[in-house]
């Protein structure tokens, strides 16, 4: 039986890379997956000729495929634009319209690419943690939020930070059967001395542990501790179980360890529906000069043939390809390395697509 994916190239170079994505289905196709793609807009892209940036028509395409592969969302050319329809609405949008409330975000140093970190080849080499982060709740969808004007005409801007017991123990879960494929290790990040909603989010996790995962052993961290961990000694970590914002930060963080943000995938799940995506944005500085590390964007392909359409020889095939290509000392700019070849977003793509074979 075929299998949809809805492609959402977006904005910035998510449109070069989802390109280079492209290729990699193409390939899939032709060595006997069944695959039924189509295209969809948001973000900038999807507002100019829609006049938002998530259309309905995307959320249906969404909704009746099989997975999407999303490339990135924002630019400069529509900051100015209201809050409400900036190309990151749609983003959020449609994590919340397809209830995405588990975000994987991989962290993977390749051996080839352990001198590209910023940190000593010491500190990085081996790494392989996974940072899993609640999406569809917490500061970033809490209610109330916005800027109103006083009376004295200062402005006051505020957001809330919500989390209810069934939003936490539903992504504390995944973490932990995450964990028993791993480890059976998993740290749980808050900020429980300052947060009430964070205290709630350090009980609810640690009930669900001793209830039903006795065999994980978990520990708690403060987000401000948790960031000093992770370049001190990024091998302590395994599994990493935060919130929305906490781990929007962390994961970031974690991809520098690995060299470039260019090179992390991710996955975002939930019960009905999966949205695969590179966890980097639409980097307008560089789109259109075809330098753009497209490897992310393919991984994340390689996660969604593993994850959500059960051809797992497929993914396995393009993460061999992907460490093929580093082998061959073919880099982007931003995992450039002394004395290897510099190629752009077409050629790594390219180069992918020949190892693949």
């Amino acid at each position: 039986m075929s299998k949809r994916i809805l492609l959402l190239p977006g904005d910035g170079i998510g449109q070069e890379i989802i390109a280079e994505a492209r290729k990699v289905l193409d390939w899939a196709q032709a060595n006997g997956a069944e695959l039924t793609i189509d295209e969809g807009l948001i973000g900038g892209t999807a507002y100019d000729e829609t006049g938002t940036p998530l259309p309905e028509a995307t959320i249906t395409a969404a909704k009746s495929a099989d997975a999407v592969l999303l490339g990135a969302v924002g630019g400069v050319k529509w900051e100015s634009l209201d809050y409400a329809v900036r190309p990151e609405r749609g983003l959020l949008g449609i994590r919340k319209a397809l209830d995405l409330y588990c975000n994987l975000r991989p962290a993977v140093v390749y051996p080839q690419l352990a001198d590209a970190s910023t940190l000593k080849p010491e500190v990085v080499s081996g790494i392989d943690m996974m940072v899993v982060r609640e999406l569809s709740s917490g500061i970033y969808f809490g209610e109330p939020k916005g800027v109103e004007t006083l009376a004295d005409g200062r402005k006051k801007g505020y957001n809330t930070l919500v989390y209810h017991t069934d939003e936490i123990e539903r992504v504390a879960r995944s973490a932990f059967e995450i964990a028993m494929k791993r480890s059976k290790k998993v740290c749980s990040v808050d900020k429980a001395n300052v947060l009430e909603s964070t205290e709630l989010w350090r009980d609810v996790v640690t009930a669900l542990r001793d209830a039903e995962y006795p065999q994980i052993e978990l520990s708690h961290m403060y987000v401000d501790n948790a960031a000093m961990q992770l370049i001190r000694n990024p091998k302590q970590f395994d599994v990493m179980v935060t919130t929305n914002m906490f781990g929007d930060i962390l994961s970031d963080a974690a991809s520098m360890l690995t060299g470039s943000i260019g090179m992390l995938p991710s996955a975002s799940l939930g019960e009905k529906y999966a949205l695969y995506e590179p966890i980097h944005g639409s980097a307008p500085d560089i789109a259109g000069k075809g330098v753009a590390n497209p490897l992310a964007t393919i991984l994340s392909a390689s996660m969604m043939f593993r994850y959500s359409l059960d051809l797992g020889a497929i993914a396995d095939k393009i993460d061999a390809a992907v460490n093929s290509v580093l082998d061959q000392d073919l880099r982007t700019a931003d995992i450039m390395q002394a004395g290897k070849t510099e190629v752009g977003t077409a050629a790594m793509g390219d180069a992918v697509i020949k190892a693949l074979g």
